[in-house]
């Protein structure tokens, strides 16, 4: 009971209150021709192949504007996003926006286990569970349930209980995320390198969290569907 009420007592802290995100109405066609510059790293449907760049398809055209006109003005920072953001107009943010939210997310395939893992003897691997299983197990609790003798929030409070996010908040959809890409966000707020987020939120949360966590999370969420 104690966990479910962290979960919403930090739901209507962040979103209660808070006056929806207003974003002009893009058109997916010009979205599309205008997306061709961004198809190298977030792939021809928004859904990249490489892991370490974020998929874009599915995601709220809220919160895509949001994180483009961050890297435009400079409250969020990266050595290729920013220069691409520059020249971009409303206009431009609202119609990629719109194309990417209307494309369908892919799945991700199980995470691979880590080298160290990969090398014990076989004997000794067959004894201890799945590590990957035991992650991704560890991830869903901490998703669902937070920790609340350290204050980590519950994920679900403002993502939703299927990663769907929050549109209306401009809080991202998460599910069949990259796993590569969720640790590497979730580090950057722990170390206050991204703090593009209404009262630095991501920083407070994350900061809490161990690496081995992170990776948890990061592992369930890329599972979600």
């Amino acid at each position: 009971m104690k966990k479910k009420l962290l979960a919403f007592s930090i739901a209507l802290a962040f979103t209660g209150g808070a006056a929806p995100i207003v974003h002009a109405e893009g058109s997916v066609k010009a979205g599309q021709e205008k997306a061709a510059a961004c198809a190298s790293c977030h792939g021809e449907d928004g859904n990249s192949m490489v892991s370490t760049f974020p998929k874009l398809a599915q995601q709220h055209e809220s919160y895509i504007e949001r994180q483009l006109k961050s890297f435009k003005d400079g409250t969020r920072k990266d050595p290729v996003m920013s220069p691409m953001a520059m020249p971009l107009s409303d206009e431009d943010i609202a119609d990629l926006a719109a194309y990417y939210a209307s494309r369908k997310i892919s799945a991700n395939q199980l995470p691979l286990p880590d080298e160290d893992e990969e090398e014990k003897p076989a004997a000794e691997a067959e004894k201890q569970e799945d590590p990957i299983q035991t992650l991704i197990a560890q991830g869903s609790d901490l998703y669902r349930n937070g920790d609340l003798k350290r204050k980590v929030s519950a994920c679900i409070a403002c993502h939703g209980p299927f990663g769907e996010g929050n549109k209306p908040a401009a809080f991202p959809a998460l599910k069949s995320q990259h796993a590569d890409y969720l640790i590497k966000a979730l580090k950057d707020f722990k170390s206050g390198a991204r703090s593009n987020n209404p009262e630095n939120m991501m920083h407070m949360i994350a900061k809490k969290m161990t690496d081995d966590e992170i990776k948890a999370v990061s592992y369930r969420i890329s599972m979600m569907k």
